[in-house]
């Protein structure tokens, strides 16, 4: 009896240890560099940009508000803070576009999304999550720099 056991235990131990991968092209380094855990993933901010509640009119003030947020946009993309952002089509729930914030709180991604002019306006209202993705993320950004022939 005591041998059957032994060999059943041995058995699960077997298979649990044979559904584990090691990656054979792992680079630590890269991992370290870009904050990756065990599986290659870290903690990001995801940001749902939706219509606000300032109904304004004013053509000046939104388009300068609108440019603000662009060159805010630019500024957070150079402090690796946002690695993701862009416009959604039209839905029937006001959402107008994304941000993936680099950055591990909720707080934080609040603090930035205040340096954006068409949020602090309220012409754009922000819903916040946290969100779990590719560690590697942020490895697109200077080859999206390549491939845009016309800017903003």
């Amino acid at each position: 009896m005591k041998l059957f056991l032994f060999f059943a235990i041995f058995q699960m131990l077997v298979i649990s240890a044979s559904g584990q991968k090691n990656n054979p092209v792992y680079d630590s380094v890269l991992a370290r560099t870009l904050g990756a855990d065990d599986y290659g993933m870290k903690k990001y901010v995801l940001v749902m940009l939706k219509t606000g509640s300032n109904i304004t009119t004013d053509k000046a003030f939104i388009d300068s508000c609108f440019s603000g947020h662009m060159a805010n946009i630019g500024r957070l993309v150079e402090t690796g803070e946002l690695i993701v952002a862009g416009p959604l089509g039209k839905n029937d729930r006001s959402y107008r576009g994304i941000f993936i914030l680099n950055v591990n709180s909720i707080e934080k991604a609040e603090e930035l999304l205040q340096t954006d002019p068409a949020i602090s306006s309220k012409l754009l209202d922000a819903e916040v999550y946290n969100w779990y993705g590719s560690a590697a993320l942020p490895e697109y950004l200077p080859v999206s720099d390549k491939i845009w022939k016309v800017g903003f």
